[in-house]
């Protein structure tokens, strides 16, 4: 695999003016395919089976494709459990850095430069037993004010929450009590054995530019 797929997770900046299902990213062909076909199966009347048949199959090829979200997946087509090996290629493939590689505990972990996403400024990659279980994007627009870091979050966790429910509240707070003035503010999405977390952050000392990340992030657990 020499090329990674988009990160369409959720919209990129440029994309307010699509609909939700411009968004949502297509469901596996094959599995729909598969599907299809059991179901026709069923059927015992051989006429009926092949109206049935056509009448999905045109509706399969002229509709968008569409499934109940059981599971994340990972974002630039990468799947639980990618070995770390796969990993390295395909990053390879798509000329992307590992900026460093750092063992926590039972895990390692790896900061990635150069995947092409609009803002994306780095993807921190988790490893569990050598096997994928969490992929970070983290997101900074320099010249954005924090209005437009708001109304961007609002944006992305209004899209989740139509996805996949009603996120929970983690996080949201402010630290005032040293130089520099924190915010923190955080959502989850349980969705069958994944979760998904969305990050604000910002750190502001005087007289120094603040800075400010979105972080989406996918676990496996």
């Amino acid at each position: 695999m020499t090329a990674l797929g988009s990160a369409r997770n959720f919209p990129s900046p440029g994309a307010e003016g699509k609909t939700l299902n411009e968004l949502q990213m297509q469901a596996n062909d094959t599995d729909i395919a598969g599907r299809l076909f059991t179901c026709i199966a069923a059927w015992n009347r051989p006429i009926i089976r092949r109206l049935v048949l056509g009448t999905l199959i045109a509706c399969f090829l002229c509709t968008p494709h569409a499934h109940a979200a059981d599971e994340l997946v990972p974002p630039f087509g990468f799947r639980w459990n990618d070995s770390m090996a796969r990993v390295e290629a395909v990053l390879h493939g798509a000329k992307a850095k590992i900026a460093s590689r750092e063992k926590k505990e039972n895990r390692e972990v790896w900061t990635v430069e150069g995947l092409i996403h609009p803002g994306l400024k780095r993807t921190v990659f988790t490893f569990k037993e050598r096997a994928l279980v969490a992929v970070e994007l983290q997101y900074e627009y320099p010249d954005w004010s924090i209005e437009r870091y708001n109304q961007r979050m609002g944006e992305i966790r209004k899209y989740f929450d139509e996805k996949y429910g009603t996120g929970k509240l983690v996080s949201r707070g402010n630290d005032h009590n040293t130089d520099v003035i924190q915010t923190l503010v955080g959502y989850q999405w349980m969705v069958g054995t994944t979760m998904l977390e969305l990050f604000y952050f910002s750190a502001q000392h005087d007289p120094f530019p603040p800075f400010r990340v979105i972080s989406v992030d996918y676990k496996a657990l």
